[in-house]
């Protein structure tokens, strides 16, 4: 939202998102040495586990300046650049790891350098989890709107009604579209497409959210469309009572977007559906567009009912 609109992040907080790449980086190579070694997969170069072994020196509570940063970047090309770990991050379904990881991998030669400065799509790519509530206002066309942003992990749901007040006026609701065949981080079995449809199910049936515009966006739809194109992946696996084509998008994308129309039990209440790819900022301003003026309607068609 800040990005589409214009709003520049302050230096501090560039500063901070900085830190958080860098944790991003060195944690997630610590992963991959652990998913490598958990699924047996042999170094495609035997030196590379003395690479692996500096790797795990590194404890993910500290924040990496530039030059603290700089002395793993050795170590993570060897490891990059090694068939094991490539091979490790092509299983990524069977462990944790953030989506972003390659990206940061393939970057890593520009992020590397001391006068290194994240770019917008950086931040965007940049994986911290929202704990707590965060709100905060954009002017849009010279009108407030107030965002409020909550956690989605398990321990982070109770502090939600808090948000849910009178005030509220539309609910955005984010899917991750290419979890169809990953587990939850809690319990390492909960299908985390099953946990998105059953929180959306508390919500969009609750009655205290009766006249409050239900929007979804079914986000990921570019690691959707990578795994939909996969020869080796197949959502039948996971969802046997899907009927279309597994490697066609439209149809894949149709079972998601259904398995969360059909949980509302009042077909009177209005969900309206986005596809999106959040690190693709002319899709998520096309959107939010879109969005915008469905609040703006909905608000307005309100106010004349009064």
């Amino acid at each position: 939202m800040r990005i589409i609109h214009g709003i520049n992040f302050e230096p501090e907080l560039i500063r901070e998102y900085q830190h958080v790449i860098y944790q991003n980086i060195v944690k997630g190579m610590q992963v991959l040495c652990d998913a490598r070694d958990k699924l047996d997969i042999p170094w495609e170069h035997p030196t590379s586990q003395l690479a692996a072994n500096e790797a795990v020196t590194y404890h993910s509570g500290c924040l990496l300046d530039a030059e603290q940063f700089h002395q793993y970047v050795p170590i993570i090309n060897i490891l990059w650049t090694d068939g094991a770990i490539r091979k490790a991050y092509d299983r990524r379904r069977e462990f944790q790891i953030s989506d972003s990881v390659s990206y940061f991998l393939d970057e890593l030669d520009r992020i590397s350098r001391l006068d290194y400065i994240p770019t917008h799509r950086d931040i965007l790519h940049c994986r911290k989890a929202t704990k707590g509530v965060f709100e905060f206002t954009i002017r849009i066309q010279n009108i407030p709107f107030v965002f409020v942003d909550v956690g989605g992990q398990r321990t982070q749901r109770q502090k939600w009604t808090k948000c849910f007040d009178c005030s509220v006026t539309s609910i955005l609701f984010l899917v991750s579209t290419s979890e169809f065949d990953q587990v939850l981080a809690e319990d390492r079995k909960t299908n985390r497409l099953e946990e998105s449809r059953n929180i959306f199910d508390t919500i969009v049936n609750n009655t205290t959210f009766q006249g409050i515009s239900i929007i979804l966006f079914l986000n990921k739809t570019d690691l959707l469309q990578q795994k939909v194109k996969n020869p080796d992946t197949d959502i039948r696996w996971y969802y046997p009572q899907f009927t279309g084509n597994p490697h066609s998008i439209l149809d894949v994308q149709n079972f998601i977007l259904q398995m969360f129309m059909h949980v509302r039990k009042n077909t009177k209440t209005p969900i309206y559906h986005h596809f999106t790819n959040a690190v693709d900022t002319q899709n998520i301003q096309v959107v939010f567009s879109s969005v915008k003026d469905t609040i703006l309607h909905r608000n307005l068609s309100a106010l004349m009912l009064q």
